[in-house]
């Protein structure tokens, strides 16, 4: 029960803020913006024309909903052009070029958009006199990475491997700068979160697990899996996505509560790639099984936990779905799709499932 007031109190308290979002076409920005604007809240979204087809954000029916303002985070004057018309008072800021194998093929862009974004939309902020709660959203991989079996904690050193990794280590990294040179003496709260790997409905992105293993599934072809030893924090969209809002609120509230969070599942639900496909197979049904197909490629993280003690420890946060029910409800909303159900229903059931608990 006190889980699920605490679920109900912060969607109260969006009703009626003016919101700004960068990445608010991607998969996870499109879900941030479902749950605000059924809040009630008055959202911007600033973005990139969705990069799937097909993609959450047309298919959820948000697009007439939201202000939604398309252009490039690397481009300053559109920014700030689309900052001041909406004068927001709230700011997440989750734009990025977020797949490490294109950061591979295109360390330059990936660079360009995840740390100069990240300037850009601290330069915002810094010449504005409406915001009083930015977050940032980076990545569980912004941290030096040892191959350990504990899980990360904020004070361990930032240095991520490949240019994704790397990139948003170097946008934490812009972030304190800002912090420490700007918004501090200004009582701005600012607050970056390192969220570990999400899955949920609406992910076609290439080079992503369960939308790989749907794929392979829809083509009739078996699933193949490059890393099944790999261990990753993997989580439901919506865990996330209800952190970053439980730490805006706060922060609006009280700005000793800006800081810098882990945002990760629960240890037990940290588990391998192929257990998670495992999971996927047998949620699916049908007799699906996958092989190992382990390839030479570029470096990929072997073992990465995230200890997110200090997320709970401060607001009291728990988990709230573990990977089996993150694993079984992405099953359940691609069902929805594949039967041409109503997509902006099934967001609406599932983030009033998961507020309920």
């Amino acid at each position: 029960m006190e889980s699920m007031e605490q679920v109900k109190d912060i969607l109260k308290f969006y009703q009626g803020k003016k919101v700004f979002i960068t990445g608010h076409t991607g998969f996870k920005g499109t879900w941030l913006s479902k749950i605000l604007i059924d809040a009630g809240a008055e959202v911007t979204g600033f973005a990139l024309n969705p990069v799937t087809t097909p993609n959450l954000f047309e298919m959820s029916g948000i697009a007439g909903k939201i202000s939604s303002m398309i252009g490039d985070i690397r481009d300053w004057g559109s920014l700030w052009s689309a900052f001041e018309t909406a004068q927001p008072e709230i700011v997440l800021h989750l734009a990025a070029q977020p797949i490490v194998k294109v950061s591979y093929e295109n360390p330059v862009y990936t660079y360009e958009t995840n740390v100069m974004g990240t300037v850009n939309i601290c330069e915002c902020v810094r010449k504005s006199n409406c915001v009083k709660s930015f977050l940032n959203v980076t990545t569980d991989k912004v941290y030096q990475n040892r191959e350990w079996e504990w899980g990360y904690r904020e004070t361990d050193v930032l240095n991520g491997y490949d240019p994704y990794s790397n990139s948003k280590s170097c946008s934490e990294l812009v972030t304190h700068s800002y912090i420490n040179s700007f918004f501090r003496e200004r009582h701005i709260a600012v607050s970056t979160a390192r969220a570990g790997n999400v899955i949920g409905g609406g992910d076609f992105a290439q080079d992503r697990i369960i939308p790989d293993c749907i794929r392979a599934v829809l083509d009739k072809r078996e699933i193949t899996v490059r890393n099944p030893y790999s261990i990753r924090p993997y989580q439901h969209v919506l865990e996330p996505l209800f952190a970053y809002l439980m730490i805006v609120k706060k922060q609006y509230e009280d700005i000793s509560y800006a800081d810098f969070y882990n945002v990760g599942p629960n240890e037990n639900d940290c588990v391998t790639t192929g257990e998670l496909v495992t999971l996927f197979c047998d949620n699916w049904g049908e007799g699906q099984s996958w092989i190992d197909q382990s390839v030479e490629g570029p470096h990929e993280t072997g073992l990465l936990r995230l200890d997110s003690s200090k997320l709970k420890s401060r607001f009291g946060w728990q988990p709230r779905w573990n990977i089996e029910n993150a694993v079984a409800k992405t099953c359940e909303f691609t069902r929805v799709c594949l039967r041409q159900g109503s997509i902006e229903q099934e967001m609406e059931r599932e983030i009033e499932e998961f507020a309920s608990i």
